[in-house]
C-alpha cells in the first residue's frame, strides 16, 4: 500500500553559535554543566551531561540529563513548525543535540529496565532520521 499524503518536511533546528563554543571549549563535565545553566535550552549541552553520566556508569544521573535534553529539544521542534512527525535529520548540525539527547535517554532508559521507554526513543529516532538506526 503507498501513502498517498505528502510527507512533511525536515524539520531543521536554528543554530546556536554562542552555546556550541562555549560546549566545545568545555574540558571538563564542570565546564559543560555551566554551559548547560547559561544555556539552559541547548539539548546538546544536556546531551553532552547524559553521554559523560553513562560512561561513568551513572544511569539514572544521565537518564535526568538526557530527559532534559529531550524536552528541550521537543520544544524547539514544535516552534520550528515539527508537528508530531517528519524528518529531523542529523546531518542538520543544530538538530544533533536534540538527537543524542533522544539517543541517550533510549541507553539510561535500557540500563534502569525501562524497556518501553528505550524502545520509544529507537523507535523515535528511526523516525527522525533512519541513518540512525
Amino acid at each position: 500500500m503507498q501513502n498517498l499524503l505528502p510527507e512533511p518536511a525536515p524539520t531543521l533546528l536554528p543554530a546556536e553559535p554562542d552555546a556550541a563554543e562555549l560546549l566545545a571549549k568545555a574540558d571538563s563535565e564542570e565546564a559543560v554543566k555551566a554551559v548547560a545553566a547559561q544555556f539552559p535550552t541547548y539539548s546538546a549541552a544536556w546531551a553532552s551531561l547524559a553521554e559523560l553520566a553513562l560512561a561513568a556508569g551513572e544511569p539514572v544521573t544521565a537518564y535526568a540529563y538526557a530527559r532534559t535534553g529531550y524536552h528541550r529539544g521537543l520544544d524547539q521542534l514544535r516552534r520550528n513548525g515539527w508537528r508530531g512527525a517528519g524528518p529531523v535529520p542529523w546531518a542538520h548540525e543544530p538538530n544533533q543535540g536534540f538527537l543524542r539527547a533522544l539517543r541517550a535517554l533510549g541507553q539510561a532508559a535500557g540500563a534502569i529496565g525501562e524497556t518501553d521507554e528505550a524502545e520509544r526513543c529507537a523507535t523515535f529516532l528511526r523516525d527522525s532520521d533512519p541513518s540512525l538506526a
